[in-house]
């Protein structure tokens, strides 16, 4: 499968190949990617299309907008490998294959890098929204990271620094920390039910 969507939610990402050459997002269960649970997805929210030079999607006219990597979709906008899709309050990212680059299709596969203690522990406080009420909107912020380990901000960014390098993350913006997330749950450096205890007392 070159070229699928995660569909993150409170239960982590469900892959969903992208076949033919339309794919209808939205909160009825007949579409192609039914958003059934977020009440904030229309029912006919977004459509995914097939073009010669890959995949675009545009917005149908819903209620609260469909965003790629925090704009809003105003036309038909072309995707690209890693765009991260906002429908209401579902988080979606595009995957595609690039043949001249080493791209995460088969991130499952890889196993998780050697981490110290605390890199791990940065990777779980930093991975916990996953788990918490709602949908999944975004990781952990640096501060949020401090505050939970109680450690200075700047020893966290200092990890964080590390962890990228570790993971591969070279990608700037925003969606680090998303993508950094996303690697350590699909790597198994993270499993899910270390998110739902506390940290030990270090």
């Amino acid at each position: 499968m070159d070229t699928y969507l995660e569909v993150w939610g409170d239960a982590g990402a469900d892959i969903v190949g992208l076949t033919g050459d339309r794919m209808v997002i939205g909160r009825a269960a007949t579409n192609d990617v039914a958003l059934e649970s977020d009440p904030t997805v229309s029912r006919v929210h977004a459509v995914l299309e097939r073009n010669p030079a890959g995949w675009s999607i545009r917005d149908m006219g819903a209620a609260n907008g469909t965003q790629v990597n925090g704009a809003t979709v105003t036309a038909e906008q072309a995707l690209h490998a890693g765009d991260e899709i906002r429908v209401g309050s579902t988080r979606i990212v595009y995957r595609a294959y690039v043949a001249d680059r080493t791209e995460a299709t088969a991130i499952a596969t890889e196993k998780p890098p050697s981490l110290t203690r605390r890199e791990h522990d940065v990777l779980v406080a930093l991975c916990r929204p996953v788990v918490g009420p709602g949908t999944f909107t975004q990781p952990a912020t640096s501060s949020d990271i401090a505050e939970e380990l109680v450690v200075s901000e700047a020893t966290v960014k200092f990890h964080l620094a590390n962890l990228y390098d570790k993971f591969g993350i070279d990608e700037p913006g925003p969606l680090r920390r998303a993508r950094l997330a996303e690697a350590a749950l699909v790597r198994g450096a993270v499993q899910r039910a270390e998110l739902r205890q506390p940290l030990p007392d270090h």
